[in-house]
């Protein structure tokens, strides 16, 4: 439960870190400009992410790909990972036992 916890806060804390990074840049730029979660996979990483395309699309299904990956690709970061954060967060937060 620790692990699913400190998974959460990283998640939370990293999607906070990629906001104040949309902001900054919207600052400079003078109009709103969000990383893509596509985006920011291919300037961190370009061969996995093609790697990842490549192994979905022939092993397990190119519909998949085109639709839900492209889909959840074109996602803002920032709000990707906190959603996901909290929900670790909220799946793995401590509880009451019975004895209390």
């Amino acid at each position: 439960m620790i692990v699913g916890r400190i998974l959460g806060w990283i998640f939370l804390v990293s999607g906070l870190s990629v906001l104040v990074r949309d902001f900054t840049i919207s600052f400079a730029a003078g109009h709103w400009a969000p990383i893509a979660l596509g985006q920011l996979w291919y300037n961190l990483d370009r061969t996995s992410l093609y790697i990842t395309q490549s192994v979905v699309q022939r092993y397990v299904s190119r519909v998949l790909w085109d639709t839900a990956f492209a889909t959840l690709l074109m996602c803002w970061t920032s709000v990707t990972l906190i959603v996901v954060g909290l929900a670790l967060l909220t799946a793995f937060r401590p509880r009451a036992t019975a004895a209390e």
